[in-house]
């Protein structure tokens, strides 16, 4: 298909936690696609957006709806800033891969030249996802080690429980309360004896 035919659905994401870090707005996305497609002489469909949703998995309102456009050939091509914006995951890339070959659409990613016009292009996208998936399967057990070493030091994170309270980042019990939690747990004794 000539390029001048091209219909495109321009895909916009961010997180909150990258829109505060990065500054990178949907806004300035699409602002950039925009004039990517109009260098490209694309038509634009359409624009598709998620807010403050996470690449982890295709679940997303905006992109099943441009995924139901792709199935319905009102888009042929795909429009995206990077990459990481459609998927970061290496089984919803081959999933999206599939489904736009199956329906003769393209992708086209303006910041890291990902495309599945070629077969080179098709297989550094693939090296792409895993690269990105990687780094959220790595931040996810820092975070993990990071809780699980916090708590074995008594930093317990967000509030106290009930019949405790934090002297020097470390959970001591409270006098004010823990008769509470005492009570609560004398009165569960007595209810599964009865009832169990």
């Amino acid at each position: 298909m000539n390029e001048n035919n091209k219909i495109a659905g321009i895909y916009v994401r961010v997180s909150t936690e990258e829109q505060s870090r990065e500054g990178f707005s949907l806004k300035e996305q699409e602002d950039r696609l925009k004039e990517f497609c109009q260098f490209k002489k694309y038509s634009i469909y359409k624009i598709y957006k998620d807010a403050g949703i996470s690449a982890k998995n295709d679940k997303r309102p905006a992109y099943q709806e441009m995924m139901n456009d792709v199935r319905n050939k009102n888009i042929n091509v795909i429009v995206a800033f990077k990459l990481d914006r459609l998927t970061r995951s290496v089984y919803d890339i081959e999933k999206l891969m599939k489904i736009v070959n199956d329906n003769e659409c393209d992708i086209d990613c303006m910041a890291d030249e990902s495309n599945t016009t070629t077969s080179n292009g098709r297989m550094v996208m693939r090296i792409m996802t895993s690269v990105s998936q990687n780094e959220i399967e790595k931040c996810s057990e820092r975070t993990k080690f990071g809780m699980a070493g916090a708590i074995r030091s008594g930093h317990i994170p967000n509030g106290c429980p009930l019949g405790f309270k934090r002297i020097n980042k470390k959970l001591v019990p409270d006098p004010l309360t823990k008769d509470i939690i005492i009570r609560i747990f004398v009165d569960c004794q007595h209810f599964f004896r009865q009832y169990l």
